[in-house]
């Protein structure tokens, strides 16, 4: 049985990474390429600028930004408007945004019924 490597649109990990910004954006769906096509936000260069230094666990609240091929293998606190989600980039990931990967809502948990919600609940005492 084969190994299965991982390929993005016919090119390796290591193929992806040696493409220009302009060639990788070419790959990408037309949402994600005309966002890098019209140029990244200061915001997103200061990023980009960070985890180049080689900083690992950085804070961003861009959660706009698409994964790049040169962000593969580090690891950021995304912000989603409460707190900081811990994100490892894999190459899985490779032309999604950041957003995607720290969700913003929770799950609706619901305990007991309130009073008054059941017919069996309104006979109780309200103290």
């Amino acid at each position: 049985m084969a190994i299965k490597t991982f390929t993005f649109y016919g090119k390796t990990l290591e193929e992806t990474q040696k493409l220009s910004l302009n060639e990788f954006a070419d790959m990408l769906t037309s949402r994600k390429r005309r966002s890098i096509k019209r140029g990244l936000t200061d915001v997103q260069k200061k990023l980009l600028k960070k985890l180049k230094d080689g900083k690992n666990n950085v804070k961003t609240h861009a959660r706009d930004m698409v994964v790049l091929p040169e962000m593969i293998g580090k690891t950021l606190r995304i912000h989603n408007g409460k707190e900081w989600v811990l994100v490892t980039l894999e190459k899985e990931m490779l032309g999604h945004c950041l957003g995607e990967f720290a969700l913003t809502r929770k799950k609706v948990q619901h305990s007991a019924p309130g009073i008054g919600a059941t017919r069996s609940s309104a006979s109780l005492s309200v103290r």
